[in-house]
């Protein structure tokens, strides 16, 4: 026969601050994509965590956000649904407005909490072609759910977002070839 065992249950006290996420960006004077930004989406993803991936100005593979790639059971990896990656600000109007909806639909996701990391790759990029307003991408950085980091990549990269990052790296390295 098996005697009971009493135990005493233990009481775990919540932390009496919360955790902030943080805004990370990654620029270069060139276009590319980060192994280092890739990395950190993986290894967060495979712990379990949320990731969204958003490339704002690649395209080509008829995507947009409305058919995300899952990679695993926790990233999400969307793209604009755009015939070609974009290189100039000029832009068709079904383009324009392509883009416009993927930026309304990452808002509006993020704004939501069910992501933990998102990464907006060349969204510098598409402030400075003048197809996402900055002030915009600023008010969305600051009105983001507490949790969330946010990881911005590209190339020309607005001073105010600058101001904004808990932590700024630059790639230097020189590239010969384009990337896009």
């Amino acid at each position: 026969m098996v005697a009971p065992v009493e135990t005493a249950v233990k009481t775990v006290t919540p932390f009496s601050y919360s955790i902030s996420g943080s805004v990370q960006i990654f620029t270069s004077s060139q276009r590319g994509f980060f192994t280092d930004v890739v990395a950190q989406a993986l290894r967060v993803a495979g712990q379990g965590t949320s990731v969204l991936v958003v490339q704002f100005l690649k395209g080509g593979i008829g995507q947009g956000y409305d058919r995300p790639v899952r990679l695993g059971q926790h990233l999400e990896w969307i793209r604009c649904d755009l015939a070609r990656c974009v290189d100039t600000p000029h832009l068709d109007d079904a383009e324009i407005q392509s883009l416009q909806r993927l930026w309304r639909h990452v808002r509006r996701t993020i704004a939501e909490g069910d992501y933990t990391l998102a990464i907006l790759d060349e969204l510098s990029l598409a402030i400075h072609f003048g197809l996402i307003d900055e002030a915009e991408a600023i008010e969305f950085l600051q009105q983001r759910p507490p949790h969330v980091d946010i990881v911005l990549t590209g190339p020309n990269m607005p001073e105010s977002l600058l101001e904004t990052a808990d932590r700024v790296t630059e790639i230097r390295r020189d590239r010969s070839v384009g990337y896009c």
